[in-house]
């Protein structure tokens, strides 16, 4: 029985993108294809702890390698846990699937693949490199039917039944001309010991009529002393047990003692994953017990806000058949989750001592770090003083909360906050002006989590933490020119707020505006402007939408002529216009939508063309 499905037109492109764009030396695919092995060995090594019948017929796990110069092919063989037709479809059919072009487009966009990579599971497409046809023979633990997996890697692949004697996986590259050197034992060795040392399976290169001999030094890195672990080891093991391409920000290896022991080797990567902030994304460390592979996503050893981390953690004070349910509940997997926290917390505390190197973290992983402050109320105020921030101070560098603390005005009650889609608006923004001609700093907030955070942590170090609309000082802002006459702005203010009704809930006199004519804001206590706008973009419902407040500048030139004019009916129907302008401005400046946009620009258009004229005629 066979059965052929083709790839789409575009995965030449996609394979061409993934060979000259990720990896930089062709013999990365053997390490692709061993580290495949291994997570293989490591599933199966799992499924027999709560099944002991279905690995008997195993043997020893182990990674063969085997050259054949006569036939000019190279076979990566495992007795792990195989796959049946369905798997063979998912796991080596994602290339076909219809993300496809989408993938090529956003390589061509982003002039990288690095960061969508790992979405399309092509580590082991990497053998295309070096082969123009590849076999895979595979049959899955427990079952008895075997298929084989070919293809070309051009224009599909083909399922056929197989036969295979027992379960696990072969993968025969068929050589390429340019590639024969992968023949070379020599050179296989160099490869397996550069990459794959530190893979704890044995890795056996058959020699043939000279035998077999295991190439790796087969330990768990993890488990070795520091000192005899070079950096390029470290980045190697990196690269297994992220899937990643990139080096890592952050390494820490350490050995936890006392009530419970465990060992533990995490990573931050230095590039964000293109699926960091996606809903269905699986987060964990691997476990292990005495160096025996439990499960490789355990989400309990690691809070959600630190799911860039990568790493291992190795207990023997664990059970071997701990299920999934006595990890969701078992105490000392709380108390390594405490300990592994607490260690990565310090570690960041001392690389943040570096501001430039810290940036580069921050960049990749701060608005998922923040979320801490919300989730995590054991370690809330550390999450805080590690949080970097962009603040009115200097919008082109990071701030912490120390050092704004640091820079408060003498008198300043509070550590004050705005959030919005980005900085450059956020400067804009006229709720800034009384701030700023009061020298009083403000944090530009931008990430979703933004909104959230400041609900529970109220307070910083003895300095209440609060949105600029609730602000407790006195933001009134000394000044010499002409105002509106305050019966003339009352008799406008309820004029504009008549007409604006529909869309605001008042309109009020401000004296925290120095430039512009209006702004707007919301009731002390409701719901933000931008929280409200993310509610609505997530489809989430916003039964408790808050009160508008349009508030204007009673020292404005323009305010100031809008109420003098507010006395004469004739020109109701012209500030009723500029009414309706002024609110989309304020809009404008908030990242809102105006109502009617064609109203906007039509109006615009014919003041500026009015304003030409008036400069014509005074000249």
């Amino acid at each position: 029985m066979s059965e052929k499905i083709n790839f789409q037109a575009e995965v030449g492109k996609l394979l061409d993108i993934m060979i000259n764009s990720i990896y930089s030396e062709r013999q990365i695919f053997l390490r692709e294809l061993i580290s495949n092995a291994s997570d293989a060995c490591d599933k199966l090594h799992y499924l027999c702890l709560t099944n002991p019948e279905i690995g008997k017929t195993a043997g020893e796990m182990k990674i063969k390698i085997t050259p054949n110069i006569e036939e000019k092919n190279l076979t990566i063989e495992d007795n792990g846990i195989g796959m049946n037709k369905d798997d063979l479809i998912t796991h080596l059919g994602t290339i076909a699937k219809s993300g496809t072009a989408d993938f090529v487009k956003n390589v061509k966009e982003n002039g990288s693949a690095m960061d969508l990579i790992g979405q399309f599971g092509v580590g082991f497409y990497s053998a295309f490199m070096v082969a123009e046809k590849v076999e895979v023979t595979t049959r899955k633990a427990g079952e008895e039917k075997a298929y084989c997996w070919t293809s070309n890697g051009v224009e599909g692949f083909e399922i056929t039944d197989a036969k295979r004697e027992s379960n696990g996986t072969s993968i025969k590259l068929y050589l390429k001309e340019d590639a024969k050197e992968f023949l070379d034992s020599i050179y296989l060795r160099q490869i397996i010991r550069l990459y794959s040392d530190h893979i704890d399976y044995p890795i056996v290169l058959d020699l043939g009529k000279a035998g077999e001999e295991t190439v790796n030094t087969g330990s768990a890195l993890w488990a070795k002393n520091k000192a005899e672990i070079t950096d390029d080891q470290y980045k190697e093991f990196y690269h297994h047990i992220s899937k990643n391409f990139d080096d890592p920000w952050l390494r820490l290896h350490f050995k936890a003692e006392g009530n419970i022991e465990y060992t533990g080797l995490l990573y931050i990567p230095s590039e964000q994953p293109y699926d960091l902030f996606q809903p269905d994304k699986k987060q964990g460390l691997k476990l292990y017990v005495n160096k025996v592979f439990i499960s490789d996503k355990v989400e309990e050893l690691l809070p959600t806000y630190l799911r860039f981390v990568k790493g291992v953690i190795d207990s023997a004070d664990l059970s071997l058949n701990i299920s999934r349910e006595m990890l969701q509940q078992s105490p000392l997997i709380a108390k390594i989750k405490q300990g592994t926290v607490s260690r990565l917390l310090k570690e960041l505390k001392k690389r943040s001592e570096n501001a430039d190197d810290y940036a580069k973290f921050w960049s990749a992983f701060g608005a998922a770090f923040k979320e801490g402050i919300y989730e995590d109320m054991s370690n809330r105020n550390e999450v805080a003083e590690l949080s970097r921030f962009i603040s009115t101070n200097d919008p082109e560098k990071l701030t912490s909360l120390d050092e704004y603390i640091s820079r408060m005005q003498p008198e300043q009650k509070s550590i004050y906050y705005i959030t919005g889609d980005d900085v450059k608006t956020l400067m804009n923004n006229p709720q800034l002006e009384a701030f700023k001609a009061k020298g009083i700093e403000v944090l530009l907030l931008t990430d979703p989590i933004d909104e959230f955070w400041p609900q529970v942590l109220t307070t910083y170090k003895e300095k209440a933490i609060k949105h600029i609309s609730q602000a407790d000082e006195d933001l009134k802002v000394e000044r010499n020119e002409p105002k509106a006459e305050e019966g003339s702005l009352d008799k406008l203010t309820h004029f504009m707020a008549d007409i604006l009704k529909e869309e605001v809930g008042k309109v009020e006199s401000t004296d925290k505006l120095t430039k512009s004519p209006v702004s707007l804001t919301v009731e002390n206590g409701q719901m933000s402007i931008h929280l409200e706008r993310l509610m609505r973009n997530h489809q989430q419902q916003t039964a408790f939408a808050s009160t508008r407040i349009l508030e204007v500048n009673p020292y404005h030139p323009l305010i100031i002529k809008l109420s003098e004019m507010i006395h004469e009916d004739k020109n109701k129907a012209k500030i009723e216009e500029i009414t309706r302008l002024l609110l989309d401005q304020a809009k404008i400046a908030e990242g809102e939508a105006i109502t009617n946009p064609s109203f906007y620009t039509e109006k615009m258009g014919e003041y500026m063309l009015f304003g030409l004229n008036e400069t014509d005629k005074a000249v």
